[in-house]
């Protein structure tokens, strides 16, 4: 089960400072009382940005692992929000989606680049039209586009310091500003979500 880890560094400030080192997750989220034996499970790597990883802990009773995403990563996604957010915002100030991908992703053709940018675009409004409903206060007036809520919040990063203003909410929130599993045909949340238990870094890089 992912956490926040609140960091306001970005994607190569937590790599070079290896900020893993000092998350700290000081009770078990299953037993806050205790005795559960919950402890420090080292840590494991993501692909994007080279060199990072993420804090990892387990509950022996519980059988989960939970592990503190900072907030300048993507939850169930490779590389950071920057990268996210930079991808949707094009699409935004395109003519089209299509119009948009002819400078994304080269590497690949256009039918796989489609994939890859709604899968984004749709879950980042998906989140926008969620957080108008739960803070109508801030966000009611807002259009569920990222450039109206930066205009709204006064920054340019908006996806950041909405991980920041959400936190309270980011388990309703989908991936990858927030932490709500993806449910499967059949409606039941994907096992995908829970760790794997399997094998640590070397202990030199864990």
């Amino acid at each position: 089960m992912q956490l926040r880890f609140e960091c306001s560094l970005t994607g190569e400030e937590y790599v070079s400072q290896q900020a893993w080192r000092n998350a700290s997750l000081t009770r078990c989220p299953l037993h806050p009382n205790g005795g559960c034996g919950f402890a420090r499970h080292g840590s494991y790597e993501r692909r994007s940005p080279p060199g990072t990883f993420i804090a990892r802990w387990y509950c022996p009773r519980g059988h989960r692992t939970f592990s503190l995403l900072p907030d300048c990563l993507a939850a169930r996604l490779p590389g950071t929000l920057a990268e996210v957010e930079a991808v949707v915002g094009a699409v935004e100030q395109a003519e089209s989606v299509e119009a948009a991908c002819s400078e994304l992703r080269l590497e690949i053709e256009l039918p796989g680049v489609l994939r890859w940018v709604r899968r984004r675009v749709q879950a980042i409004h998906a989140s926008l039209n969620t957080l108008k409903g739960l803070l109508p206060e801030l966000f009611g007036e807002c259009v569920p586009r990222l450039g109206a809520f930066a205009e709204r919040l006064g920054v340019i990063a908006v996806l950041p310091a909405l991980r920041h203003i959400a936190a309270p909410y980011l388990r309703s929130l989908p991936v990858p500003l927030g932490f709500r599993p993806r449910c499967p045909r059949g409606g039941k949340p994907d096992r995908a979500f829970q760790h794997s238990l399997g094998p640590d870094p070397p202990t030199s890089l864990a």
